[in-house]
C-alpha cells in the first residue's frame, strides 16, 4: 500500500498538478493583494477630491484639472512639434 501511495505521488500528472494548484494560489493571492492595494489608493485619492457625504472638493479638483490640462497640453504641443517634418535650407550645389 505504500509503494502504491509513492507511486501515485510521484507520477508526472501529480506532480504537474500540484504545481498547477501551487502557482493558482500565488496568482490568487497576488491578485488579492493588488485588489486590496489598489482599492485602498482609490479610497485615498476618492476621500482627497469628495468629502464623507459625497460633495465634491472643487477647491481641490479645480487645481488639480488644471495641472491635467496644462500636462495634456504640453504633450500635444510637443508631440505636434516632433511630428513636423524638419525644413532644410537649400544651399548651392557645387
Amino acid at each position: 500500500m505504500v509503494l502504491d501511495e509513492i507511486g501515485v505521488r510521484m507520477h508526472p500528472k501529480t506532480i504537474v498538478g500540484d504545481a498547477k494548484a501551487k502557482v493558482a494560489s500565488k496568482v490568487d493571492q497576488t491578485a488579492g493583494r493588488a485588489y486590496v492595494a489598489a482599492n485602498r489608493v482609490v479610497s485615498e485619492v476618492r476621500a482627497r477630491f469628495v468629502t464623507e457625504d459625497g460633495q465634491p472638493r472643487l477647491e481641490r479638483i479645480v487645481p488639480a484639472a488644471m495641472v491635467a490640462v496644462g500636462i495634456v497640453g504640453l504633450l500635444t504641443v510637443r508631440s505636434s512639434k516632433a511630428s513636423k517634418p524638419v525644413k532644410r535650407s537649400r544651399g548651392r550645389k557645387r
